[in-house]
């Protein structure tokens, strides 16, 4: 089987699984009595007073095959409800306004956790047992061993209450007024990238400067996960018969490592990668509420505080599980890349 016709089977098997994923949110909803799912589309204090109109608009006393129509009908039209808490609006709006944010955060953090994940990973199996591997190590312990809540709070305790460099949040104050004003357009809400495209490189410099705390914050701890399962997939593959074969033939230890062992070791951190970045693009609810990142993360325990606001808490659960699974294909993609044993079977 080729690549073009194994992506096209993964993707036609994508359709069945986010059917799935709808249909286990839908059943959690039906616990709820039709009042309270009907208060998911209340908008005004009026429709509150006539909780009846939404039911019979949204046939919630209908039978459930009904009603899973409806909702999956209104879902594809963007429809995903409407939040009750601050701040009030369509969910899926406010979902939309919240993700630049964690987005400019992952998009920074994704590639230095897992780039350096791995060369750390293949170094310390390359060199086992000696200086670097043993530094390698005890590294990766004690990152996986420091809570982010801390280390967080640590570094703005030191950074920003110590030293005064970088603050919480995604701009300093006085570019966050700039970027609100009509002399700034935003094009993506991603402001890294918003300040190179309205030529202003200072708001670009202040953006990455207020990244480099959180990031370091999920680095440490994150990258411990890489750097180990690297490690053991890296030692696993360079005692196959295929890399004394090509070491045998008078193959460098460069080209053996890079070329053979790497390649193989890839695999399971691939997936490990993916799950991580997924993570990170649904929102690290610790790190953005320590540095007060108004992302995904932080509207997800914005809405989720008692009481909850039940249509948030579903649109985001909603679009954390189709991010995964849009996630799983690209993982799935990944793998026959890597080892093109993968789409033949």
């Amino acid at each position: 089987m080729g690549m073009r016709a194994y992506i096209i089977r993964r993707i036609l098997l994508l359709i069945p699984t986010i059917i799935g994923v709808t249909l286990l949110i839908f059943a959690v909803v039906q616990v709820l009595s039709p009042e309270q799912r009907a208060a998911l589309y209340v908008t005004s204090e009026q429709q509150a007073d006539d909780i009846e109109v939404i039911i019979e608009k949204y046939h919630l006393r209908d039978p459930v095959y009904i009603q899973y129509f409806i909702w999956i009908t209104h879902v594809l039209q963007g429809n995903l409800g409407f939040n009750q808490k601050s701040p009030k609006g369509p969910v899926l709006a406010n979902i939309l306004n919240r993700a630049p944010a964690t987005i400019e955060l992952t998009i920074i953090a994704a590639p230095v956790i897992i780039l350096l994940g791995i060369f750390l990973g293949v170094s310390s199996a390359v060199h086992r047992d000696r200086l670097v591997d043993h530094v390698t190590r005890i590294i990766s312990i004690i990152g996986w061993s420091f809570p982010s809540f801390w280390l967080g709070i640590l570094l703005l305790a030191v950074f920003y209450a110590g030293l005064g460099w970088v603050g919480p949040g995604r701009l300093s104050v006085d570019t966050d007024v700039f970027v609100r004003s009509a002399d700034f357009t935003r094009y993506t809400g991603l402001y890294t990238i918003d300040g190179l495209l309205n030529g202003q490189l200072w708001v670009t410099v202040d953006a990455l400067k207020h990244l480099i705390l959180p990031v370091v914050s999920l680095t440490v701890q994150s990258i411990a996960l890489i750097v180990r399962v690297m490690r053991s997939s890296m030692l696993e593959a360079l005692t196959k018969g295929y890399i004394v074969s090509a070491r045998a033939k008078g193959l460098g230890q460069r080209e053996v490592i890079n070329k053979h062992a790497r390649r193989n070791a890839l695999i399971p951190v691939v997936t490990l990668a993916g799950m991580l970045s997924a993570g990170l693009l649904t929102g690290v609810v610790i790190t953005e509420t320590i540095f007060y990142i108004p992302g995904l993360g932080s509207y997800a325990a914005h809405m989720a505080l008692p009481p909850p606001d039940i249509a948030g808490v579903l649109g985001f659960t909603l679009f954390t599980g189709v991010l995964f699974v849009i996630v799983n294909l690209i993982v799935d993609v990944a793998y026959a890349y890597i080892d093109p044993r993968i789409r033949l079977e």
